[in-house]
């Protein structure tokens, strides 16, 4: 077993090593959906001078936001060195110096400084702790500040189940319904599953929609089945 192998979730840093295109793309749902919304919210809140994206995977929305807004630093944290390592070397490749990767396994996250803007999408669905992760991610966002969480709600988790039990009437297409079910098991199971009463109990602000100022996107499931909310701090 290796240190990103843990009993709830998989091993990142064989899926990175051995991730064909269709795996990442799975796995990078920010790619189409978060980009816009941030640069909605960057519009309507400012630019934050400091981003954590936790569970960046292969840095999506980290060399977005760096790219875009050079004088923000950002730090993308992730669980398998395999992917930082490709991501450092990109940085570089590119030159964005704006831009660093460190190690951090939810829930447990504690870095040693604070940022404006807290995001974790695409990764609570991998971490049977859930709320404790919300709340440690809640203390690394400075006063003033907003956590942005994509999480997998009731909903979801049963559309989920409903994918596994019956494809054809839900439309899916799961190739290797095994390997799918012990990706998204926490899921599937309800452990990992988010509402706005369980954010706010974790940390003592209720959530916020981004469809205050935003229009929803056309995906039905980015606001159905997998909400995507802002806490302020």
């Amino acid at each position: 077993m290796t240190d990103t192998e843990f009993e709830d979730t998989i091993d990142w840093n064989r899926f990175w090593e051995t991730a064909d295109e269709e795996d990442r793309e799975s796995a990078t749902p920010s790619t189409h959906h978060v980009r816009g919304l941030l640069a909605d919210l960057f519009d309507e809140k400012g630019v934050p001078d400091s981003v954590a994206d936790v569970g960046c995977g292969p840095a999506v929305v980290a060399f977005d936001v760096a790219a875009s807004h050079p004088e923000t630093t950002v730090v993308g944290y992730d669980a398998a060195e395999s992917v930082l390592a490709e991501n450092r070397e990109r940085a570089r490749d590119e030159g964005l110096t704006n831009v660093a990767f460190e190690r951090t396994l939810l829930p447990e996250f504690d870095p040693d400084l604070s940022f404006d803007l807290v995001l974790c999408f695409g990764t609570l669905t991998y971490v049977a702790e859930t709320q404790r992760a919300v709340t440690n991610l809640y203390d690394a966002v400075a006063p003033g500040g907003h956590l942005v969480l994509g999480y997998v709600n009731q909903l979801g988790a049963a559309h989920y189940r409903e994918m596994l039990a019956d494809p054809e009437e839900t439309g899916a297409e799961i190739a290797e319904p095994e390997r799918f079910e012990e990706r998204f098991h926490l899921a599937l199971e309800g452990e990992s599953v988010l509402s706005y009463e369980r954010i706010h109990e974790a940390t003592g602000t209720w959530p916020r929609s981004f469809w205050e100022f935003t229009d929803k996107p056309e995906e039905r499931w980015a606001w159905r089945h997998a909400p995507l909310a802002w806490i302020p701090k």
